[in-house]
This record gives C-alpha cells, sequence and structure tokens, in this order.
C-alpha cells in the first residue's frame, strides 16, 4: 500500500490583546497519499505450452492526509507471454481515501492482453472523498476505453460530494472500476 499523506501544517498564532484574543490559523493541508504498487508479473507457462499465471493486482493507493487527495490506484500486472496462452492480467489497484475535504484517488487502469489472453484487467475502484470532498473516477477496464468523469462538488456546504463515475471496459468482456463514493457533508 501507498504510505499516507504528510500531518498538517501548524494553525497560525492568535491576535493579541483585546477582550478576547483571535483564533488561531487553520492547520495546512496533509500530504497526498503514496501511489500504489505495481502487480507482480505472471509466470511464463510451461514449456511454452501451458497457461501463463495471472498478474497480481496493483497495490492500493495511500490515504491523504486531512485535505489531500488519495494516491491513484496502482496498474495491474502482466502475465508474460506464452506460447499457448497469458494468464489473465491483474486488476489496476483501488485508488486511495481522501482526507476532510481531499479528493479520492482515481482507480489504476487494467492491463490490455496482447496474445490469446485469458482475460483483460478491470479497472481499479475510485476512492472515496473526505469530508465535502469529490469521489474518484473508476479506473479504465482495457486499452481502447474511456476514463469515467470525477463526480461535481456539492453545490452547498452541507452536501457532500457526488460520487465519481465509472470507468468504461475496452468492450463487452471487460469491466470498468467502479466510481467513488460521494463525500461527507461539511458542517454548515
Amino acid at each position: 500500500n501507498g504510505g499516507g499523506g504528510g500531518a498538517g501544517g501548524a494553525g497560525g498564532k492568535g491576535g493579541d490583546g483585546g477582550a478576547q484574543a483571535g483564533d488561531g490559523g487553520a492547520g495546512g493541508a496533509g500530504g497526498k497519499g503514496g501511489n500504489g504498487g505495481n502487480g507482480a508479473t505472471g509466470a511464463t507457462g510451461l514449456n511454452g505450452l501451458g497457461a501463463g499465471a495471472d498478474g497480481t493486482d496493483g497495490g492500493k493507493g495511500g490515504n491523504g492526509g486531512a485535505g489531500g487527495g488519495g494516491g491513484a490506484g496502482g496498474q495491474g500486472g502482466k502475465a508474460l507471454a506464452a506460447t499457448h496462452q497469458d494468464g489473465s492480467m491483474g486488476a489496476g489497484g483501488a485508488g486511495g481515501n481522501g482526507g476532510a475535504g481531499g479528493m479520492g484517488g482515481d482507480g489504476g487502469n487494467g492491463a490490455k492482453g496482447t496474445f490469446d489472453n485469458g482475460g483483460d484487467g478491470v479497472g481499479g475502484n475510485g476512492g472515496n472523498g473526505g469530508s465535502r470532498g469529490i469521489g474518484g473516477a473508476g479506473g479504465i477496464g482495457g486499452a481502447g476505453s474511456t476514463a469515467g468523469a470525477d463526480g461535481a462538488r456539492g453545490a452547498t456546504p452541507t452536501s457532500g460530494g457526488n460520487g465519481g463515475t465509472g470507468g468504461n471496459g475496452a468492450n463487452a468482456t471487460v469491466a470498468g472500476g467502479a466510481g467513488g463514493a460521494g463525500g461527507k457533508g461539511g458542517n454548515g
């Protein structure tokens, strides 16, 4: 899994004097979550005849700190080409969750098969947005498809962000990634 986001910066110093001292400034935004690792490569088929092993799934992106966006999901691993048949491609990793006010990371793209493959990888799920955050877009199923768009931010401070749209598959047999969940509504 990717690393978590960095801590937020310290709040500003409160105002001096007066009947009541002023409030300190808000803390800085947390760092962006780390990207998920790539999936491992599948093993070659035995003596060029057996099917290649499936690629492993990409790692999940790290969660963002407060205000930070989630890391992108890792790319699914590709099986090595075998004479008889490739293994299935690994799925993309899930996008990291955004912190408070942060945007969820997009899901990783699934690998596209090349030679008599056992299946294209599916796109990873988009990360969840934090408070008022926007859900991440779903990952792309395979090559030749289009990415899903992020959902729009909520219209008011008390409304949560909309979930992201799922990614489209490369063809009828390849599933696109699921859309990210909508963010929790902020307090009024």
